[in-house]
């Protein structure tokens, strides 16, 4: 199993939801002086998606060259045709991913923004409103969508960016002079400078060459853990490989403790309850997070390893979607994230063992008959999970 390629003195800012990330994110497109790839999975029409827009824009007419890449399924057709006219009037270059489903159902679930190759965003967190739920339309949320991602800035954003353009090359049907010309500019890495240096590692999923790079990520920190495991997911149903480092760990006797969002879809939320039975008699603490929709897809491990990104626990991240994740190794920000996730755990309901061990016999092969349903699904559409 190959270690992550870390890189040194990089400057790494938490960002939580989008009352930190949207002001910091339209800051940076409007300090813009060359170029900027944006990639999200939803671009919403609304008063975020709006402020986005006009950033982007604005950087386009001010002679930034601008790219911007959507997900089909997760902005929808006619959200997506209505903003790619408006960015072709303002001379944004727009592509969607997969649209109709030509190449498979996979998605392009990343969130990753690079400005002039110098500041690079990474995260969960979509282009919406976080008052707003983002699977039922015009449904107010009771507290803000609970979200991270990270502002880097180092030797990191270098490949960052070679990612983000290697994306847009191979979404797009470019001549053999464009893709010549795009190379050249991956080539080009400014000089980098950082405030406090941390240590860190860009990882990304896809079905070409790095089909199980974060779940192999995560493997690593599970099988190294000697203290303590904070994950927090919105989806849990990872394969066999995952749950087993999970159980290993909490038999070894680190502290595991899982944070998993609950009440978003009734089948995910089965689908996830089929395995508490198992995760708790192997000592794994489990917490549901009902104030609000869970989305951060956020981790810690011992004292000094913390990743932030787009990928779920759960089949469809972990076998099937393209993600990207942002793994630091860095006590400092590692203590930052803990922080956020033990008030994630404070505001949860822990699943108390014996009162699950009661519930009806109905309610329990209703779990069990989600994951089968699951299960066949992954194995259908997704290489790899068991």
């Amino acid at each position: 199993m190959r270690s992550l390629t870390y890189v040194d003195n990089n400057d790494v800012t938490l960002l939580e939801s989008g009352t930190a990330y949207f002001p910091a994110l339209i800051e940076a497109l409007d300090a813009a002086r060359s170029d900027i790839l944006f990639e999200t999975y939803i671009f919403a029409e609304d008063d975020t998606g709006r402020a986005v827009r006009n950033a982007l824009i604005r950087a386009a007419l001010r002679g930034v060259k601008v790219r911007v890449l959507v997900d089909w399924i997760g902005t929808e057709h006619r959200p997506a045709s209505r903003l790619g006219a408006l960015f072709a009037d303002a001379g944004v270059q727009y592509r969607v991913f997969n649209p109709w489903c030509r190449r498979g159902i996979a998605r392009s679930h990343r969130k990753i923004v690079v400005v002039d190759r110098e500041t690079a965003f990474v995260g969960g967190i979509n282009v919406n409103d976080d008052w707003i739920c983002d699977h039922l339309k015009g449904k107010r949320l009771p507290a803000p969508r609970w979200d991270f991602s990270v502002r880097v800035r180092g030797p990191l954003v270098a490949q960052i960016h070679r990612e983000a353009q290697a994306q847009w090359m191979r979404v797009g049907h470019l001549k053999l002079k464009n893709r010549i010309d795009l190379f050249r500019e991956m080539r080009k890495q400014p000089p980098q400078s950082c405030e406090r240096p941390a240590r860190a590692a860009f990882v990304v999923r896809d079905n070409l060459r790095n089909r199980s790079t974060i779940q192999r990520a995560y493997l690593q920190a599970l099988g190294r853990a000697r203290r303590s495991v904070l994950l927090a997911t919105p989806y849990f149903a990872p394969g066999r490989k995952f749950r087993k480092a999970l159980a290993h760990a909490a038999q070894r006797g680190v502290q595991v403790t899982l944070l998993i969002g609950v009440g978003e879809f009734q089948i995910q939320d089965a689908v996830a309850h089929s395995f508490y039975p198992k995760l708790l008699a192997d000592g794994i603490r489990v917490v549901e997070y009902r104030k609000t929709q869970l989305h951060a897809k956020v981790a810690v491990v011992d004292d000094d390893w913390a990743t932030v990104g787009s990928s779920n626990c759960d089949g469809l991240s972990l076998f099937l979607n393209q993600e990207a994740n942002v793994v630091v190794s860095d006590p400092v920000f590692a203590a930052a994230m803990r922080e956020h996730i033990e008030r994630g755990i404070a505001d949860g309901t822990p699943v108390c063992p014996e009162e699950f061990a009661h519930i009806g016999w109905f309610r329990r092969a209703s779990y069990g008959f989600a994951y089968m349903l699951y299960k066949l699904a992954m194995r259908v559409f997704a290489i790899g999970y068991a």
